[in-house]
């Protein structure tokens, strides 16, 4: 075959364009950069709650354990029957179901977004609401996702969060810049 200027290669960007770039992802590697990120972050939100709960909890008849870090950060335990903030406290069930929705609608845009970075933010705030989630849901005593949500990072001038309160409010700032910047949809990029 002749290696002029075919039809087909005309169509088809060249490696290492803007387009090519912007939707060379594969849908098995959109879904495992979103579910790897999302599970790092689930993992490590978990694991350090185990870890605050273990050795920051206060025991029935006395008061919990701080440690000093450095500057104002310390780890404190605390639990949150709320959102973030300790606001809307007591709403934990209602929060949750929001929390799902909000899930849902993040995999719908996962599945139509064309760059790397915005899938791989978008699993870190899944993660962090999964993390947050799998806290009302597994330690509700008072019916499905009334649970408290652990909280132990305390900055003493900031309210008390945990790693996946992080991880949304740092992905979502981070995916709402980047995402306003990106292409989306199937269409390809125009060039520059």
């Amino acid at each position: 075959m002749p290696e002029s200027g075919s039809a087909h290669s005309a169509m088809e960007p060249e490696p290492g364009t803007p387009a090519e770039r912007g939707s060379s992802m594969s849908t098995a590697q959109r879904w495992i950069t979103l579910a790897s990120a999302a599970v790092l972050v689930v993992a490590a939100d978990q694991l350090s709650k185990m870890w605050a709960v273990k050795q920051l909890a206060p025991p029935p008849d006395g008061a919990g354990r701080v440690v000093e870090v450095v500057g104002s950060l310390r780890f404190a335990y605390a639990e949150n029957t709320g959102m973030a903030f300790s606001q809307g406290s007591e709403s934990g069930r209602w929060i949750g179901l929001v929390v799902i929705a909000v899930i849902g609608a993040m995999l719908f845009f996962a599945s139509r977004v064309r760059s790397r970075l915005t899938v791989l933010l978008l699993g870190v705030v899944i993660g962090g609401a999964l993390g947050n989630l799998i806290d009302r849901a597994l330690r509700a005593t008072d019916g499905w996702l009334s649970g408290p949500v652990v909280d132990f990072v305390d900055l003493q001038w900031w309210p008390v969060f945990n790693i996946a309160d992080a991880a949304v409010v740092v992905g979502g700032v981070f995916l709402v810049f980047v995402a306003t910047r990106e292409p989306t949809g199937s269409e390809p990029d125009s060039g520059d």
